[in-house]
């Protein structure tokens, strides 16, 4: 059975389903067949994407508890049932240790932490019949990058916590993993992808020598939420291109490689 196959009426939640990773995912699940809710908290720009998709919108605050309890329960209500979980929120800061503030680590770790870990416990609830929740990771939270503490931290509990519900869950059937990407271009990444250097001094540090792309997470993603990944739980997939067999690359990789194009 092919992927799109096995998606086949399935039901879906994808939680940041209004732009980059999330977006993309929700219309590939939505090509293949599933019934998809996107959640995130901007109703207006939800609504929009879900209709230029064929999805059902939900307004949601991840880092409350409540919300998404209720998110989970509005999609079974609608549909009767939840197969398939991602969540795909979150937000990228950097600053060094030493400049850190109290409320940027607070607000990090709510929503790329604290909500993370609700949306495993609520999706995972609701699956009686077995399904697959999986966590859109970075490749930060494994490899060590300055300035992303907070970030890369919580991107790592995250991923432990995936491995324990993946234990916890197993006997329902309940698969939990996790996605992790490099740096690719999404509305999020564009300034930071486009500066001067960065794609270099990222294909220099990357084995398959290109950058990576949406598609190349979303097929990922598709993939291990389908009966073809039956078997496997408790997984961080890092989609790197096989910079995790190597190094991020540094502040002073960017400025020579922006240097040295500068140059040609």
């Amino acid at each position: 059975m092919s992927d799109s196959q096995s998606m086949k009426n399935r039901v879906a939640i994808v939680v940041g389903g209004s732009g980059g990773f999330g977006e993309a995912i929700a219309r590939r699940l939505v090509a293949d067949g599933a019934k998809v809710a996107i959640a995130a908290r901007n109703l207006e720009n939800l609504k929009a994407t879900a209709k230029s998709i064929g999805a059902a919108a939900i307004a949601c605050d991840v880092t409350s508890s409540e919300q998404v309890k209720s998110l989970v329960e509005q999609t079974v209500s609608r549909w009767g049932r939840l197969d398939v979980g991602i969540n795909a929120s979150g937000y990228e800061d950097y600053c060094p240790i030493a400049q850190l503030e109290p409320e940027r680590v607070e607000r990090m770790v709510a929503v790329q932490f604290t909500s993370a870990l609700y949306c495993i416990q609520h999706m995972a609830n609701a699956m009686s019949g077995g399904g697959s929740i999986t966590t859109i990771g970075s490749s930060i939270a494994t490899l060590t990058a300055d300035r992303y503490a907070p970030y890369a931290g919580a991107k790592a509990g995250i991923n432990h916590v995936s491995r324990i519900a993946a234990s916890e869950y197993g006997a329902q059937d309940v698969r939990l993993n996790v996605v992790s990407a490099s740096l690719v271009e999404t509305p999020m990444t564009k300034q930071i992808v486009n500066a001067p250097g960065v794609r270099d001094a990222f294909t220099a540090e990357t084995p398959l020598k290109r950058f990576g792309t949406i598609d190349d997470i979303v097929d990922t993603v598709a993939w291990i939420s389908s009966d073809q990944a039956a078997y496997i739980t408790g997984q961080n997939i890092l989609v790197d291109g096989g910079t995790s067999l190597r190094r991020l690359p540094r502040v002073e990789d960017f400025m020579r490689a922006a240097k040295e194009a500068a140059s040609h």
